[in-house]
């Protein structure tokens, strides 16, 4: 039954491979030194028009933290030929959509229209560049939107410190940046003034700091004129010097506490450092984390939730990211089992992927996950275009958007148990106890 389980999945694998067409792509620098990256899809009448910046929370001064996450609000505001407030109000009524989001490394801003508004979404884009009108009115604004934005998000949301990492990374990383939190401090934005902001845009908003994707239905060389057309004329900066920040490994369990006021239940969060999502023990770390947690037949899950009922959810993910990642474990105990228990638990099944090789049948089925995962990201011209933009500028590996599932193919079982055996040991780790409020002593 086993042989022909193996079989199916299998042949389902190179189902999915021969169902997943190349993607074509043509890439060029303009002379202001801005890349950019063209998809043509004339499946459907749509078109997405993306500018990801190389700038996130990372690139801020300690003293200034939140302004990358900032800009992706204010940049919203107005512009010297977009009346303040009409931004949303002119791609809604011509049919389209548009959002925008930070990360520690870079900011992402997208309109999604019918084809016929490509020059649209392309001059909007460019006036974001050129033309943005950085004034007090709207500092003032969006100071007030992002302060609401972190009560909901953070402050007031259960587990927020946990989803958004500002209750773990400071605690991980003691010089990088990664540090501090991508939402920022709000006495930091309150102290800033209107030229640190402005100046902040001068240095980062510039089109060789930018990738420019369009992809959907689109001809190539009309494109290219209307690229030339809004964006050539833009000067390019200065060019951007990026510190490089290396952390001392980390050779002691570190354990801290935090206290939520929006929780009943604490919970138990593991966290270990580990290499830039770049890096090929990243991608491991990836199929690691999917193995222990992704779904209620993996390995904590079983154990834990289903087996034991010792915890109401475990899970783990690797937070990628360009310098460093984090690779986190999440616990939620069950009753009065105590967080201790459940790391001891959770360093059982680890220790088991240190030691022995995963099954065949599992690794199968990890292989599966990923090929479905690789087809689900690419299934649409808005995902395309996230990531021929993350892979330039990120990874500086366009060809990824075809190849990058050629990696996960190629890691072995014997691969698993080396690379678990390196980073998650107890020694190397965040130990977390995220507790209620009403805890405290």
């Amino acid at each position: 039954m086993n042989k022909i389980l193996l079989s199916f999945s299998f042949l389902l694998v190179i189902c999915i491979v021969i169902a997943q067409p190349s993607i074509d792509y043509t890439e060029y620098d303009l002379k202001n030194g801005m890349h950019v990256i063209l998809h043509k899809d004339n499946s459907a009448p749509i078109v997405t028009t993306a500018v990801m910046y190389h700038v996130g929370a990372k690139d801020e001064n300690p003293e200034r933290t939140g302004f990358a996450h900032f800009f992706e609000h204010l940049l919203f505001e107005g512009t010297e030929n977009i009346p303040r407030g009409e931004w949303f109000t002119i791609v809604s009524s011509n049919g389209g959509s548009n959002n925008a989001n930070t990360t520690s490394d870079r900011t992402y801003y997208y309109e999604v229209f019918p084809s016929n508004s490509l020059e649209l979404g392309l001059w909007m884009e460019s006036e974001r560049l050129m033309h943005p009108i950085i004034n007090q009115i709207g500092v003032d604004t969006q100071n007030e939107v992002v302060k609401e934005e972190k009560r909901s998000r953070i402050d007031n949301a259960p587990y927020g410190g946990i989803q958004y990492a500002t209750a773990t990374n400071k605690y991980l990383f003691d010089q990088h940046p990664y540090k501090m939190s991508v939402i920022g401090e709000m006495e930091h934005l309150d102290a800033a003034t209107l030229e640190e902001f402005q100046s902040f845009n001068k240095k980062y908003y510039v089109p060789n700091n930018a990738a420019l994707v369009v992809a959907g239905d689109i001809d190539i060389e009309a494109t290219k004129k209307m690229i030339e057309a809004y964006f050539g004329p833009i000067p390019r900066g200065k060019d951007i010097e990026r510190k490089t920040v290396v952390e001392e490994p980390i050779t002691e369990t570190r354990i801290e506490t935090e206290y939520d006021s929006n929780i009943e239940i604490p919970a138990l969060v593991l966290c270990y450092r580990t290499p830039s999502m770049k890096d090929r023990d990243a991608y491991v770390l990836e199929m690691i984390s999917t193995y222990l947690s992704d779904g209620k037949s993996s390995k904590l899950y079983k154990n834990l939730v289903d087996d034991n009922k010792k915890a109401l959810q475990v899970f783990a993910f690797n937070r990628g990211m360009e310098d460093y990642s984090v690779y986190n474990i999440i616990a939620l105990p069950l009753g009065e089992v105590a967080l201790e228990e459940l790391t001891t638990d959770i360093d059982a099944e680890i220790l088991k992927v240190q030691t022995d090789l995963i099954s065949e049948r599992d690794y199968q089925k990890l292989q599966n996950k990923f090929e479905n995962t690789f087809v689900n990201a690419n299934s649409s011209v808005s995902g395309i275009a996230n990531s021929l933009a993350r892979y330039y500028m990120l990874y500086g590996d366009i060809s990824l958007i075809n190849t990058e599932i050629d990696i996960f193919r190629s890691i072995t079982r014997e691969e698993i148990r080396k690379v678990a055996k390196k980073y998650l040991n107890p020694n190397q780790r965040l130990i977390l106890n995220y507790l209620p409020e009403s805890s405290k002593e």
